[in-house]
């Protein structure tokens, strides 16, 4: 499937969080979202970006935008993870059957490894892709960047 590109429009779906619960998109209906895509738990790097978004949580939540961390790892997987960071904000959630399923919706699964790229993909109010970044698998996304997009974007029907 083709990488999601800036102007593509998405839609809603629905994962499980690390909390155990399904977290609805369409529930989200007024809100940004951001999807970090991190490859696999339990590593030094996709730590570091999944407690970057919930140390800028409240930043998020003034810029009408909900974080997201995804990646392949089971609900238990990410359960334990997110207590061993310290995550009580954002959710994480398993892409975890079928395997990397969003992420190759979006594109974003590499098969020859079974997980997602690392990225970050942004979408509006209406799902539409604001924001498409891919990272080298080894480098922490900027969170700063994230930031700043979000703070110089419009808010909908302007």
């Amino acid at each position: 499937m083709a990488r999601i590109q800036v102007g593509d429009v998405f839609g809603d779906f629905s994962l499980k969080s690390h909390t155990e619960a399904a977290l609805d998109t369409t529930a989200l209906p007024d809100k940004k979202i951001l999807l970090s895509f991190h490859p696999l738990a339990w590593t030094e790097v996709c730590a570091r970006q999944m407690q970057s978004l919930e140390a800028r949580f409240e930043d998020f939540d003034r810029l009408n935008t909900v974080p997201l961390g995804i990646s392949v790892d089971s609900v238990p997987c990410k359960k334990a993870w997110a207590k061993n960071l310290g995550i009580e904000k954002i959710d994480l959630l398993a892409d975890f059957w079928p395997h990397g399923g969003l992420a190759a919706r979006l594109g974003l699964f590499i098969d020859k490894l079974g997980f997602s790229e690392r990225a970050n993909v942004i979408l509006d109010e209406k799902r539409k892709a604001i924001f498409v970044k891919v990272y080298p698998i080894r480098e922490l996304p900027d969170i700063q960047e994230i930031m700043d997009f979000l703070r110089i974007t419009p808010p909908p029907n302007q």
